[in-house]
């Protein structure tokens, strides 16, 4: 998989397709509305890039304290843009 437009088809899939990454397959969960699923892929990691996707999924959930405490460890601050635009951001930068 090596582009946005075939990660989105994939999101019509029943499962993530073999081979991600957790941070892709945390991404894809997310895509798919599965919070859950989504933040258990990367709540046991402490890499810069699994920090960014946590930020962004404590900032989905409105946790904006928690987001931001993950934001820095991440390298990064909480972005201004919408959460559809963060999201493809992540998974570009992942599939990168």
């Amino acid at each position: 998989m090596q582009t946005l437009a075939e990660f989105k088809n994939s999101l019509d899939s029943e499962r993530p397709p073999d081979g991600l990454a957790a941070q892709l397959k945390s991404l894809w969960y997310d895509g798919k509305g599965d919070w859950n699923k989504a933040h258990t892929e990367v709540d046991r990691l402490g890499d810069k890039g699994s920090s960014w996707v946590h930020a962004y999924l404590h900032r989905k959930e409105g946790d904006t304290w928690n987001a931001d405490y993950w934001y820095g460890k991440a390298g990064k601050t909480r972005p201004k843009c919408s959460l559809d635009e963060e999201w493809e951001q992540l998974v570009c930068s992942f599939l990168d």
